[in-house]
């Protein structure tokens, strides 16, 4: 930096995975140009809040987070408060005028010269907000002819090679080796999100995030390794792909089926133990990905499929394909290979039109699936969307009240499945000890093979039986008995 005194910036990151990785590039190329990385806001020069712009809520709560950081200046080291991320990026000079505490609001396309506009900022001359636009625009229509067509394109968390290795701690920067990755590690989990794509080729009628984040573009498999990798030296025991549709990677590489190949790739990277594959579209799952995703050694069984609905009719109308037979059918062929699945998904209730009738199809098709984990949204309206335009919209009590409904009912059949689970034998990866946790938890904390980060529940151990786990250790255990949908299991 041209600048005598080190700055210091702290990323806080909201919504999604995937915006976790965007986060760790971010910082990975701010150490390079001799930013100081530290974990609290209030210790930072310049906070960045890495926001969310998915549904309502996530951009309330994305609001808030840069009112409360605003509301810190002057009463701690902060400085100034920038908004980069999804919300940034959708609405940018509506955001930067409806929020002026905001000190800057930039989109995805300044992430690679970061470090040139928070200086900007902190010198008080902040670059212009950042002017929306339909990123879909800015790649050739055809799948093909993208790999060519996106350069110069800002794919955040593709991590490009950079010119120099780049290696921080959440101290800062240390002497680097290995491969030369863009990204630096925030946290010390043993498990850690990789993008393996970007964008969104499918219409679905309620969903902005094409709009937002782009054309589908998949990461080529070499860049994905050689992060895998990088991981893999830094303690990682476990990878969480993630995209905005994993099941369409390859397709603009000429190849649909690449998924399946880079699976035993990844599992045989160093230091990698498991492989976690998330954001499955039903209607693009092919049985040779089903034969990869239960065969592969080191890919856990594991199914996120983001069904939405089950009542045919009404998917059609969200524009997407199937209902609560082929749904079923489904799960049944995920089943046949891998009796013992861990299966999640999402469900929208409250869309334009929804009858009665779609609810018993939906409320049909959850009692029958044995689902582990499903998210209940209600519907509202996203900008810019299709779905914005129909007709026939409900009230929004009434949406509130099938939202209540309906996650009371997938609570009552998440708790059955998880005492389904009893007897069991697991192979859980520990994620903190006693001691370890910021909240003091007392029992040792893992996540079973069907339990992915964060939001399917968890594995609870006794530390008097486990008296020298650590974190990152993947040990075996019997579940005995459930906390919610949480599991407590003994040594197998």
């Amino acid at each position: 930096m041209s600048s005598t005194v080190q700055r210091s910036v702290a990323l806080v990151t909201l919504g999604c995975t995937r915006n976790e990785v965007d986060s760790e590039e971010l910082a990975g190329r701010l150490a390079a140009e001799g930013w100081l990385l530290v974990d609290d806001a209030d210790e930072a020069d310049v906070a960045v809040v890495n926001t969310c712009g998915f549904v309502e809520q996530a951009k309330k709560d994305s609001i808030d987070v840069l009112l409360e950081a605003s509301s810190r200046k002057g009463q701690s080291k902060t400085q100034k408060v920038v908004a980069v991320g999804c919300l940034a990026e959708r609405y940018g000079e509506q955001l930067a005028a409806e929020l002026p505490e905001a000190d800057a609001v930039l989109g995805f396309d300044s992430y690679a010269d970061m470090s040139s506009h928070l200086r900007a900022v902190l010198d008080g001359h902040a670059p212009a907000p950042h002017t929306p636009g339909d990123r879909r625009r800015l790649l050739p229509l055809s799948p093909v002819q993208r790999q060519e067509g996106s350069a110069g394109v800002a794919l955040p968390g593709h991590g490009e090679v950079s010119s120099e290795p780049v290696d921080v701690t959440i101290e800062g920067p240390v002497p680097a080796s290995g491969p030369r990755v863009i990204r630096a590690r925030l946290d010390g989990r043993p498990w850690a999100p990789l993008k393996i794509a970007s964008g969104c080729d499918r219409r679905c009628a309620f969903c902005a995030i094409p709009m937002f984040r782009g054309a589908f573009v998949s990461r080529r498999p070499h860049d994905i390794v050689a992060e895998a990798r990088w991981l893999g030296e830094r303690g990682v025991k476990e990878l969480f792909l993630v995209s905005e549709n994993s099941t369409s990677y390859g397709k603009d590489l000429g190849d649909i089926g690449l998924l399946e190949k880079l699976l035993p790739e990844l599992t045989s990277v160093p230091g990698i133990e498991r492989v976690r594959v998330s954001y499955l579209q039903p209607a693009e799952i092919r049985p040779d990905l089903l034969d990869a995703m239960a065969s592969v050694p080191g890919v856990v069984p594991y199914f996120d499929i983001s069904f939405q609905h089950a009542s045919a009719p009404l998917l059609r109308s969200m524009r997407r394909f199937g209902g609560r037979e082929a749904f079923l059918g489904l799960l049944e062929q995920v089943r046949a290979r891998v009796p013992l699945a861990g299966i999640r998904s999402n469900v929208i209730v409250g869309f334009p039109g929804e009858t009665e009738d779609d609810l018993a199809e939906l409320e049909a098709f959850l009692v029958a699936a044995r689902l582990d984990v499903t998210g209940v949204f209600g519907y509202s309206d996203e900008d810019g969307t299709e779905a914005e335009t129909y007709g026939d919209k409900l009230p929004e009590h009434v949406v509130a009240e099938r939202v209540e409904r309906f996650t009371a009912l997938i609570e009552q059949l998440n708790l059955q499945r998880a005492e389904e689970r009893i007897g069991e034998v697991l192979s859980v990866l520990v994620e903190s000890v006693p001691g370890d946790a910021e909240d003091d938890e007392l029992m040792v904390v893992g996540r079973a093979e069907h339990q992915g980060p964060d939001v399917d529940g968890v594995t609870l151990l006794a530390p008097e039986d486990w008296p020298h786990v650590a974190v990152g250790d993947i040990v075996r255990a019997t579940v005995v008995a459930t906390e919610g949908i949480d599991l407590v299991a003994e040594p197998a």
